[in-house]
């Protein structure tokens, strides 16, 4: 999913070339994002744009030779002088006036060349992993290294012009893994191979070609000197495709910033933005007077103040939160606590009088995201998480912003997973003590997605595991929602150690936390008296959480209600669709209840004889605490489910496992029967996590 689509887009015709661009936000200052080399086109820019459109007018458009704009067939359309008037063409028809200029490898010459050459048009230049006419290159980039003839084409033997033409897309494949030299680059390279293949080996040789003609303006030295506008300059030290060595004689003739990343490839704002994003607003911010956010709010010794993040998926992790912050206000009364939420759970804070930051809605939905990557009751989890990164960088620059400006003692973050990354990758943007909360630690392959998917979830074990050495202090607490039993006897990957082995050297544990235990509900009778149930009825509850994901298994559910009822006397279905799924839409058979959004779901969960759920964790704890009998269908592919959860509630003797896809509307009715006639003996959950959780957190304030 985007984190952010266009406001408006449009083509420019240029000499019969057209070129696409995009305009995003309406802020009274504007940046362009100039195109790299026709490789890639301007989704690269995609950690960039949904950020900084919230404040300024972002405009970004794709080069001639990829995405939406025209491939002219000869050589000299490729000419420096045409990227220079392309540029121009489109900041006049987007009407940019005098803008800020964002410049990726070639993009970054070519804003050298505006600010130069057309210096009443560019108010500062952002160069990451700049290309230049000036400082030493690779000899393998030279057009004698691109023109030669080659026996064999084995690494940078491949950067050739007759191999571009024969087999392109190892090229490609083998050029774009160079551009990302870094470690833990999956992502990056996947998404970088695909815009790739926008464009053909034809295409770019006649772009590396156009090199050779002169262009009709200096591009000597004296023009990097001419530069008179603020410069900032961000590259990585290992660059392979642009040496540092280049960025040094770029920065030295025109007085700009230099930023290096140690260790870092060639393209910095894909595989940093955090560090990226925050360069170039405080840059933006001192040279140009533009805040990057609203002045920040100083400490107070007499108000502690936390912020707090529940994770988005689902509603039981925000019953948990609240329960774990209303134990930590009796331990500091004065505290505040502000909310950084997305809906559904958002409806739920309001509900119990939380208060929400005031920047909540400008998060980027994580759970529209995840409806859009579902099938019929399937959801591959760990791929989800990882084709949610623009959304996650997205969210994570809004809660920098937020803890930037908003003077907190501690951050608590139950599932966040951005900010555990970025705070990780980048410890000096943390601003706050941090309490990181979680349920599992680990992804885990799904047998469907073989070697590969094996190789990736070890590689971002391995990513976590090494933050975690690296920097041991940015999780000043790190609680594990659970005990160590919990912990699912599994390998991080290869050559990686066992969760069993490596969390309980990293983690507290809390026990579970629920959100309001059941035995604080008061007898179960008279419970089911308060919620209006009727004796001598079997009450069913079927509820999916707060996703839209579950209308599958909903539907199938009801499939099975005329068949349960046969067997079943007095059976009372009651089917909470959640705040996500139009009731109407479910077409419900007559005598079947069904609400949207309930907010004291767990005393209903607690109050009925039975229910029918998805697999995720805190419904299936609440269900286990109460002691009520469950049937739970774990998602297709969703590796939590399947495997943390599994493990957890089969330590419990909790809930009866069943396969969406064969369980026939007459299994379930059976299994309904079944699990109606088989008194529940299962372990008990203890009622102290949030008072376990809120004395861990106490510590820190």
């Amino acid at each position: 999913m985007r984190a952010k689509l266009p406001g408006e887009e449009g083509f420019v015709d240029r000499d019969g070339v057209k070129l696409h661009y995009e305009i995003y936000g309406d802020g009274p200052e504007t940046i362009v994002f100039l195109p790299p080399w026709s490789i890639v086109h301007s989704r690269v820019y995609k950690a960039q744009l949904p950020y900084f459109s919230e404040r300024f007018r972002c405009i970004a458009y794709d080069g001639r030779g990829n995405g939406k704009s025209d491939r002219p067939a000869t050589v000299a359309a490729y000419a420096l002088d045409n990227y220079l008037a392309d540029a121009l063409a489109v900041m006049d028809a987007a009407e940019a006036g005098e803008a800020i200029l964002v410049g990726l490898s070639f993009g970054g010459m070519l804003a050298c060349a505006l600010a130069a050459h057309h210096s009443e048009r560019v108010k500062a230049a952002i160069l990451g992993g700049t290309s230049a006419s000036i400082g030493p290159g690779y000899p393998y980039a030279t057009p004698q290294h691109f023109l030669a003839r080659h026996e064999r084409f084995e690494g940078w033997n491949k950067y050739n012009r007759a191999y571009w033409l024969r087999n392109y897309p190892d090229f490609a494949d083998y050029f774009v893994r160079s551009i990302f030299s870094d470690p833990h680059s999956t992502k990056q390279i996947e998404d970088a191979i695909g815009w790739a293949s926008g464009t053909t080996g034809s295409v770019l040789a006649k772009t590396v070609e156009a090199r050779s003609l002169p262009p009709a303006f200096d591009v000597s030295e004296a023009m990097y000197r001419s530069i008179r506008c603020p410069m900032l300059m961000i590259h990585g030290e290992d660059d392979l495709i642009q040496p540092y060595a280049r960025a040094q004689a770029v920065a030295e003739a025109t007085g700009a910033e230099l930023v290096a990343i140690p260790g870092g490839g060639h393209n910095p704002f894909g595989r940093y933005p955090a560090k990226c994003n925050t360069l170039i607003a405080d840059f933006l911010d001192r040279k140009l007077g533009i805040p990057a956010r609203e002045g920040a709010v100083r400490r107070s010794a007499k108000t502690k103040k936390a912020l707090y993040l529940s994770s988005p998926i689902g509603l039981g992790h925000g019953r948990r939160d609240i329960a774990i912050a209303c134990e930590l206000r009796k331990l500091h009364p004065e505290l505040r606590v502000d909310w950084l939420a997305q809906d559904p759970v958002t409806r739920l804070l309001e509900a119990h009088c939380e208060l929400i930051h005031p920047l909540s809605p400008r998060l980027v939905s994580e759970t529209r995201h995840i409806e859009l990557e579902s099938g019929e009751h399937e959801l591959n989890a760990f791929q989800t998480i990882r084709r949610m990164d623009e959304v996650l960088i997205a969210n994570f620059m809004i809660f920098q912003d937020a803890v930037d400006g908003g003077g907190y003692d501690l951050v608590i973050a139950d599932e966040a997973w951005d900010i555990d990354h970025y705070w990780h990758e980048h410890p000096e943007l943390k601003r706050a003590k941090l309490a990181w909360l979680t349920d599992f630690v680990g992804y885990v392959p799904m047998p469907s997605g073989g070697d590969h998917e094996a190789f990736l979830t070890a590689d971002y074990n391995a990513e976590m595991i090494g933050h975690i050495g690296r920097h041991p202090g940015v999780r000043d607490r790190a609680i594990f929602v659970g005990n160590p039993e919990d912990i699912a006897p599994l390998s991080f990957g290869r050559d990686l150690p066992a969760m069993r082995d490596w969390v309980p050297k990293h983690f507290d544990f809390s026990g579970y936390v629920i959100g309001a235990h059941p035995e604080s509900f008061g007898g179960r009778a008279e419970l089911r008296e308060r919620l209006g149930y009727n004796r001598g009825e079997r009450v069913c509850i079927v509820t999916v959480g707060g996703s839209g994901i579950g209308g599958h298994l909903i539907r199938r559910i009801l499939q099975s209600h005329a068949l349960a009822s046969a067997r079943l006397p007095g059976l009372r279905m009651i089917v909470v669709a959640g705040p996500r799924i139009d009731p109407a839409s479910l077409k419900a058979p007559a005598g079947v209840e069904v609400h949207a959004f309930v907010p004291n779901l767990d005393r209903h969960l607690a109050a009925c004889d039975l229910a029918l759920v998805q697999g995720g964790l805190t419904t299936c704890m609440e269900l286990t605490a109460a002691g009520t009998p469950f049937l739970y269908f774990p998602l297709r592919n969703h590796f939590e489910q399947n495997f943390h959860v599994a493990h957890r509630l089969d330590r419990y003797g909790a809930g009866q496992r069943m396969d969406y896809a064969t369980a026939t509307p007459d299994m379930i009715a059976q299994a309904m029967v079944a699990a109606l006639h088989a008194p529940p003996q299962f372990r008990p959950v203890e009622a102290d996590g949030a008072q376990r959780a809120a004395r861990m957190l106490a510590d820190l304030l």
